[in-house]
């Protein structure tokens, strides 16, 4: 075949004329080899016209296909079949840079396992939880609730345990808000994030930060969108380490007020943090749902999260996920809770957490002699301004240290680099050195 298909051809081929059929039945035709990679497809209006269907109607199907990295290009240029499958993957947690055997790797702002809560009696005793091995979907045992209730920050009408913090973003996100929609974010974020969004395919309105949290000028700037969903992260975000302290988020409720936008608030970082939870679900009890990941301070193959909502969203979510994992692992569920419930566990933490947080200020302190300014705040990793991303990538490379460029955390350009700091247990003046030289051209 030529790289120049014919319209009435490709009718022919093409049974459903709704758009998930075009999408459909085109991507099967590429998987097929009958439509090569390189192929040239015909003018959207000359298809919509043979196969008497609106040009919006092929617009939205190409437009699937190219979500999906199946065909590319667009307007005058023309659209092309680019890839005969789609692979679904996070591209900004996928995408890394080559490094050297032995570098000092500081792009994963993840816990100290030394610093981690042993889990042989915790297991022990999730292999008694209630239900074991039952096929009833459970939503959360009791067990959990009860532990999990004693720290959360308001009374939620109902929860659900999940399989990790992100599970539950991803989940909640599905579930309840349609692609195509606007879903207004704080810029930076967690890369995780938006790469859930990204693949969703939704509009993505960054609200701009300071050291207090979203700025309230930028959010409503953002609720002119009229976003689906407001995503935050109150206690302690994971990217810049700051809080959204009390009189912000106040005014950020007052915002909100005004709208019926959904509330997803994402404490993916716990007790890391030394401040007390925090949420909106007092004051939007029927659209906050609240998220708080154990992976950080109890350990990440535990795999468990809980999410608080009301019990309409809770219904919407769990619907959702009947299509696939319908309930979390009893077992893990009780581990957690048996956890919560030792003081030693509380001490453990509060022992990382005092290490966490030297660990962070030793670097900020050794850059800052430097004269590299670092944003205050706790938790795993450091924000660190640069004047040029890929000068620093290439400088901090070439001395055998990774770090993540600020691109990967923002939809909007950014000149900064995100240290992890959570492991780094010695060899500061180093990487501060390494860092000074990387900070300006």
């Amino acid at each position: 075949m030529s790289d120049k298909l014919d319209a009435a051809w490709l009718a022919e081929k093409l049974s459903d004329h709704t758009i998930r059929g075009i999408a459909l039945e085109t991507s099967a035709l590429i998987r097929a080899g009958i439509l090569p990679v390189g192929t040239r497809l015909p003018a959207i209006r000359d298809i919509a016209y043979e196969l008497k269907v609106s040009p919006a109607t092929i617009a939205e199907a190409w437009s699937e296909l190219r979500r999906q990295k199946i065909i590319s290009g667009r307007g005058r240029n023309g659209t092309w079949v680019s890839g005969d499958r789609f692979v679904a993957k996070p591209e900004r947690l996928a995408s890394s840079g080559n490094y050297a055997p032995g570098a000092l790797d500081l792009t994963g702002a993840v816990p100290d396992v030394s610093l981690l809560p042993p889990l042989a009696e915790a297991m022990a005793h999730g292999a008694s939880a209630e239900q074991l091995n039952s096929y009833e979907r459970s939503r959360i045992i009791p067990e959990l609730r009860r532990a999990a209730m004693k720290h959360w920050p308001y009374e939620p009408e109902a929860m659900l345990a999940t399989n990790g913090g992100y599970n539950a973003v991803y989940t909640a996100v599905r579930a309840l808000v349609l692609p195509g929609s606007t879903v207004a974010i704080e810029h930076p974020t967690a890369m995780r994030l938006l790469d859930i969004l990204e693949d969703l395919g939704v509009k993505i309105v960054p609200v701009l930060c300071d050291d207090e949290g979203p700025l309230p000028h930028s959010l409503i700037e953002a609720m002119e969108e009229r976003p689906a969903a407001f995503i935050l992260q109150p206690r302690l975000h994971s990217v810049t380490g700051q809080t959204v302290c009390a009189e912000r988020l106040s005014l950020l409720g007052d915002i909100l007020e005004k709208s019926d936008t959904l509330i997803i608030e994402d404490d993916g970082i716990g007790d890391i943090s030394d401040v007390e939870p925090k949420s909106l679900g007092s004051r939007f009890p029927d659209r906050t749902v609240h998220i708080l990941s154990y992976s950080k301070t109890l350990g990440p193959d535990l795999r468990l999260a809980v999410l608080s909502s009301s019990s309409s969203i809770i219904e919407q979510i769990q619907s959702y996920r009947a299509f696939s994992a319908g309930w979390t692992s009893r077992l893990l569920q009780g581990a957690v809770a048996w956890l919560l419930e030792q003081p030693s566990t509380h001490e453990t933490i509060a022992k990382a957490r005092e290490i966490y947080s030297a660990r962070r200020e030793a670097l900020g302190s050794a850059l800052r002699k430097r004269g590299v300014e670092t944003h205050g705040g706790h938790g795993l990793c450091l924000w660190v301004p640069v004047d040029s991303e890929p000068f620093a990538m290439v400088t901090l490379a070439a001395r055998n240290i990774a770090v993540n460029p600020g691109e990967k955390f923002s939809v909007l350009p950014s000149n900064h680099i995100r240290v992890a700091t959570s492991t780094l247990a010695e060899r500061y003046e180093e990487v501060a050195d390494a860092i000074a030289l990387a900070h300006a051209l």
